[in-house]
């Protein structure tokens, strides 16, 4: 599968499970929800502390594999380079992304004071690799 099917597939499809590797090199795993920023980006909102952003700062190699939201049918897995972009610059990015999966917010003063109170920021995967290339 090229970069830019799996992008189409994740313009429609935005629930995950995110693969980082712990420090001995086993996977962790985190059910996500995510959208693409407009050059084509996974986006991620998780909090500063989570297990995940630390395991990208040692390792930004990352694995997403990508389901319908009724779980069964066509899914993808997207491989890449993450990088965390923390508040205040992922303020911005955070609005985006909501905006991308549930549309406009009641009060975004609301929502962009829970993003600060939760200590949220970005994960931003550049894909460099999706699939399956075949089935069976």
């Amino acid at each position: 599968m090229d970069l830019e099917a799996a992008r189409d597939f994740l313009r429609v499809h935005h629930r995950a499970v995110l693969a980082t590797r712990r420090a001995d090199g086993s996977p962790q795993m985190s059910p996500i929800v995510c959208a693409l920023d407009e050059e084509g980006r996974v986006m991620i909102s998780t909090r500063e502390p989570a297990l995940k952003v630390k395991n990208v700062r040692r390792d930004p190699a990352v694995s997403l594999c990508v389901l319908p939201d009724g779980f069964y049918g066509q899914w993808i897995q997207v491989d890449g380079t993450a990088e965390i972009v923390p508040l205040p610059e992922a303020m911005d990015l955070l609005v985006e992304l909501y905006r991308s999966i549930s549309g406009e917010h009641d009060n975004w003063d609301d929502y962009r004071a829970a993003m600060v109170r939760d200590r949220r920021c970005i994960v931003r995967i550049t894909p460099t690799r999706a699939g399956p290339n075949r089935s069976g």
